[in-house]
């Protein structure tokens, strides 16, 4: 009998993190880390697991949209589908009735996100590999096929993206090796959060140097005299060495962001990541201009690849920070890998969030491979926050990401988590 997916099953999961203030930005002063969370299962009985992440109000959203798309995906046979994940991709990118809501961004394209990165995770879980591991062993020709390039092609073709691919398969078995010995570089933002007060942020500083890591970042954009007192006081505790990187969360427009970085850059700031609207293409090229040699850093908020292609066309980011669950999941990420590569630009990517960092670092391990064949000057976000409510939790050692190694995207939340963090009504709130 030919395996399907006989049911999806979602949970609102939230996290009480805003009572800390972990999470906290100018943007986002009280967040609680959270996630619309689906399980895929198959008449077999096999799983695959994926989330989109929220913080709080409107993670019911994202759970109805997930349950909206179910019904594009229950029924299909497995083995096509973890053959092909670009064929649902594109099936819920192009149904004729969900298109008219985005196309191609907001809540229902994360939620086909989701979807998308829970077929993955079957497809590693059933070769028996970490997803870093199945990407990068697939033959370009399979991996290009995955890509939708209809609006890509005035900046990368399929022939590019084959050319990549086939150029980084020189040297990929070292590489491998020293992915597996030393791990991926990792970046911290877990000093920095906009509502820790000045003794917390000095302490978490000192102590993310003495962890190894040398780029830590800020967050900066709600009070000027508070961001320039606390970025002194990263600097003076961190040193001069340590790269401090600063993030203002989308608050200012282009003529404030130009004006408040230039008061900060004393404290030499090595990129300012949202510093506007992200679907500001030429406010982010102006701010850029207007502030090298520092460098302008956005993705996590980006809709889509077309977007990204934009930004990467005007000049306007030295970084991409790629987020895997706020595009069309693994699908669209690859050809985000695929555009950086073919614009020169480095990927670093987000992971302030739940989940985020077990499901990205398998994306920026496969670019290392596969992709750009580099990992000089980038680094995946680690916060420290959440990770022991995961199956497959990260590992960080001397400041890097060490490769996963059990099957899967990392993505599986543990039973008690879910049964005790359910909103509205698992006990931790409703305790609350």
């Amino acid at each position: 009998m030919t395996e399907r997916i006989s049911a999806v099953e979602t949970v609102d999961v939230r996290f009480p993190t805003s009572r800390q203030r972990d999470g906290s930005d100018a943007m986002n002063p009280f967040p609680d880390y959270s996630a619309a969370y689906v399980v895929l299962r198959t008449t077999d009985g096999a799983e695959g697991h994926g989330l989109v992440f929220t913080v709080g109000r409107g993670t019911e959203i994202a759970v109805t949209a997930l349950r909206s798309l179910a019904a594009l995906v229950i029924g299909l046979p497995v083995a096509e589908l973890v053959a092909d994940p670009g064929a649902l991709m594109r099936r819920l990118v192009d149904d004729s009735q969900i298109r008219w809501l985005g196309p191609a961004k907001g809540v229902v394209h994360m939620a086909a996100g989701g979807l998308v990165n829970a077929v993955w995770d079957l497809a590693a879980r059933r070769a028996g590999k970490p997803l870093w591991k199945l990407l990068s062993d697939l033959p370009p020709e399979r991996l290009v096929a995955q890509v939708d390039f209809r609006y890509l092609r005035d900046a990368l073709t399929e022939e590019d993206a084959l050319a990549l691919l086939r150029a980084a398969a020189a040297g990929r078995a070292e590489r491998e090796r020293l992915l597996l010995a030393e791990g991926y570089p990792a970046y911290t933002t877990s000093p920095g959060w906009y509502g820790y007060d000045d003794e917390k942020l000095v302490r978490l500083c000192r102590q993310a140097v003495e962890a190894g890591f040398d780029l830590i970042k800020i967050k900066v954009g709600g009070d000027l005299a508070d961001d320039v007192r606390r970025m002194r006081l990263a600097r003076e505790a961190v040193g001069p060495t340590v790269r401090l990187a600063v993030d203002a969360n989308q608050i200012w427009g282009v003529p404030e962001a130009i004006s408040w970085m230039r008061e900060l850059s004393p404290f030499d700031p090595y990129w300012i990541e949202e510093p506007t609207s992200p679907d500001d293409v030429l406010g982010h090229a102006a701010v850029r201009r207007a502030l090298a040699p520092v460098m302008v850093a956005t993705g996590e908020h980006v809709h889509n690849a077309v977007m990204f292609k934009q930004l990467l066309q005007a000049g306007a980011v030295d970084v991409v920070q790629i987020d895997a669950c706020r595009v069309g999941g693994v699908n669209e990420n690859l050809a985000i890998l695929l555009l950086a590569a073919r614009f020169g630009v480095p990927v670093c990517p987000h992971a302030g969030g739940v989940g985020l960092c077990e499901l990205v670092q398998h994306l920026a391990m496969f670019d290392f491979l596969a992709v750009s064949g580099t990992a000089e000057n980038r680094y995946v976000e680690y916060v420290d926050h959440l990770h022991e409510h995961f199956t497959d939790p990260v590992r960080i050692r001397a400041g890097r990401y060490l490769a996963p190694t059990a099957p899967g995207m990392s993505a599986e939340i543990l039973p008690a988590t879910l049964a005790a963090y359910r909103f509205p009504d698992g006990p931790e709130w409703a305790a609350a």
